[in-house]
């Protein structure tokens, strides 16, 4: 076995729903702590978190995640636009006569009052969601849930992301896609690890999260998901783009039946402890490679 790379932080993801993350990254966690590391687990997909139904955490501190909101003071604001010019996500717009907020569309970046000649805008907190920690038996467990209807989730998962304990391993449950939310999870991370599984829509999907991590300059391997199931086209992609397979985990019946009891499928199928244990030291072996590498991926 290899170095325990304590300190480490490592984003599960996936160019889409259901391929499983949430599964390798609880079972990771599960078999991690059980090994004696001290473990974390955040829960980034703050849309529609589920890493609680199978880790079952007590939660010992619940409270509001709340974002900066830009206020904007008319007596002071002269409707120069700078604000407006500055927003790249549409959530002020500058007219002749007013100044107007759109609090659902905004970010909280802070560059509006940054860029602002008048001092005419001061941020003013709202609440978004909840943020709840507590342990999930040895493991450390963070979990943000963004309120109905609020349309923006990076602020709550910087809010998660804040309060991430000093362990030596963490991993981060990220939101499926692409898209913005999942940026906001992998920023920070030393590895990603993408889950597929071996159909055209996992293959598809899988590409345009390989370019987004590639983009973003991080190491990475994959786990595929379901295997035996599709076709050998994942692997093929894979290999041709020299990009690591650590596992697969088979299209199995008895895992299928656990998950849908919400029980820790390591903890309750036989064979699988050791899967992800294999796993996991392959993960070590991988992070420690791309660290002698300078970080650059496989």
């Amino acid at each position: 076995m290899t170095s325990r790379n304590d300190g480490t932080r490592i984003a599960v993801a996936s160019g889409k729903g259901g391929t499983g993350k949430t599964t390798v990254a609880t079972n990771l966690a599960w078999v991690a702590a059980r090994r004696g590391r001290a473990v974390a687990y955040l829960d980034c997909d703050v849309e529609e978190p589920n890493g609680r139904l199978f880790l079952r955490p007590q939660v010992d501190d619940d409270r509001p995640i709340e974002k900066p909101v830009p206020v904007v003071d008319p007596a002071r604001c002269t409707h120069c636009g700078a604000c407006a010019r500055i927003c790249r996500y549409g959530a002020i717009a500058a007219l002749p006569s007013r100044t107007v907020v759109f609090a659902d569309l905004c970010h909280a970046c802070g560059g509006c009052a940054l860029v602002c000649p008048a001092d005419a805008i001061r941020e003013e907190p709202r609440p978004i969601g909840r943020l709840r920690m507590g342990r999930s038996g040895d493991i450390r467990f963070v979990e943000g849930v963004l309120d109905v209807g609020e349309a923006m989730s990076p602020p709550a998962i910087r809010a998660v992301k804040a309060v991430m304990p000093e362990v030596g391993l963490t991993l981060l449950d990220a939101p499926p896609g692409t898209s913005c939310p999942v940026v906001e999870t992998l920023r920070g991370s030393d590895y990603v690890l993408l889950v597929t599984e071996p159909t055209p829509f996992g293959l598809h999907d899988l590409k345009l999260a390989v370019e987004m991590v590639r983009t973003l300059k991080m190491p990475m391997a994959v786990v595929v998901n379901r295997a035996g199931t599709g076709n050998g086209k994942v692997r093929a992609y894979c290999a041709n783009r020299r990009i690591p397979v650590l596992a697969e985990i088979p299209d199995d019946r008895a895992v299928a039946e656990t998950y849908s009891r919400g029980e820790m499928i390591a903890r309750t199928v036989p064979g699988y402890a050791e899967r992800f244990a294999e796993l996991l030291d392959r993960l070590d072996e991988a992070l420690l490679r791309a660290t002698n590498r300078g970080g650059r991926d496989a």
